[in-house]
């Protein structure tokens, strides 16, 4: 009697294999760090869905609340407000408790800004494959807990610029009322949203001024204008490539020619700005002219190396990960850094 043998095993249908996202090689040689904040192009992620808190493992309250406050983004806030105070070439240890305060207070300013955003922009996270896993998006944290953290910050901020008083500190005022338009409407105006993150790392640049009592430099202002122009621009467009606009609605009003059309004219504004800055002081001559020559170059080679992550390697989706972990960028850094103390 011909059958199917019982001792044979039934065949099972194998799965299509989906071949792994080709990875990001580093460009000139250097390697460069996975830009884990975006997926590979061209794949297309499942959006998740809502997550439970009894769905998975709690981080713990203290954790999540550290998560929602995005501590590796403040090193933002002393590299702009203590620039003003290395090139006016005033007495560190004077100014550097003035530069600490504003420092604190940008800080409270933009875990605030940070904590609305993503009580506001919940649902739309979890469209957003690298923002899902954020403590609300992903259920790991409750509005409630959110805004009450929110809350607490508020009122240790206050408690800060009151200290400080408001006319010196008018600045950090200035962001809140900014990002509070910015979190219920800006941010859903095409080019608008660009410009409003842009002018905020201006009014920190405004505050370091005001904290060593010295007059705001323009072109200084200016190219933290433009470079951060340069920034935003790069993330939106990793953001285009990635999700296509299903996140964030202001990018309906980009495209990709318009975004690189705008990264050039940002990139070649930051060059010929930092220039202006650099050379324009009353003593160019001897060790200060040099350095001010050799940080230009540095800079500009800043410039350019940061357009090749960006157009070529793939880079941007996240300023602060691009700009700390390639290599090159961190040299730029250094060089800067070891510079500057020779034109103080």
């Amino acid at each position: 009697m011909h059958g199917v043998n019982p001792a044979a095993p039934a065949a099972v249908p194998s799965s299509p294999t989906v071949p792994p996202a080709p990875a990001v090689t580093a460009v000139s040689g250097t390697p460069a760090a996975p830009d884990t904040a975006s997926p590979a192009p061209g794949r297309v992620s499942a959006a998740p869905g809502p997550v439970s808190a009894a769905d998975r493992p709690a981080p713990g309250l203290p954790r999540a609340l550290l998560r929602l406050s995005r501590p590796y983004q403040w090193a933002k806030n002393p590299l702009v407000i203590a620039l003003p105070a290395v090139l006016v070439h005033q007495d560190a240890a004077r100014t550097a408790l003035a530069v600490l305060w504003a420092t604190a207070l940008f800080t409270l300013a933009s875990v605030a800004v940070y904590v609305l955003n993503d009580i506001t922009d919940r649902e739309r996270d979890r469209l957003n494959p690298a923002k899902s896993h954020r403590p609300l998006a992903s259920g790991a944290l409750s509005p409630r807990a959110a805004w009450t953290y929110l809350a607490v910050i508020a009122t240790a901020l206050a408690v800060g610029v009151a200290l400080a008083s408001p006319a010196t500190a008018w600045p950090v005022l200035a962001y809140l009322v900014l990002n509070l338009a910015y979190s219920y409407r800006l941010k859903h105006v095409s080019l608008v949203d660009s410009f409003v993150v842009a002018l905020g790392f201006v009014l920190r640049a405004v505050q370091g001024y005001l904290a060593i009592g010295a007059r705001p430099s323009s072109w200084l202002l200016l190219t933290v204008l433009s470079s951060c122009l340069l920034l935003v621009l790069g993330k939106r467009r990793r953001e285009l490539i990635d999700v296509a606009g299903e996140h964030r609605p202001a990018l309906a009003g980009y495209s990709l020619q318009l975004i690189d059309c705008l990264t050039m004219i940002s990139a070649t504004l930051t060059a010929v700005a930092l220039g202006i800055c650099l050379t324009a002081a009353p003593d160019a001559s001897g060790t200060a002219a040099a350095s001010a020559f050799l940080t230009l170059t540095v800079s500009v080679f800043a410039v350019f190396r940061y357009l090749q992550v960006l157009l070529v390697g793939g880079g941007g989706a996240d300023p602060v990960r691009t700009l700390f972990r390639d290599r090159l960028l961190i040299g730029c850094g250094v060089a800067w850094a070891g510079l500057f103390a020779l034109l103080a």
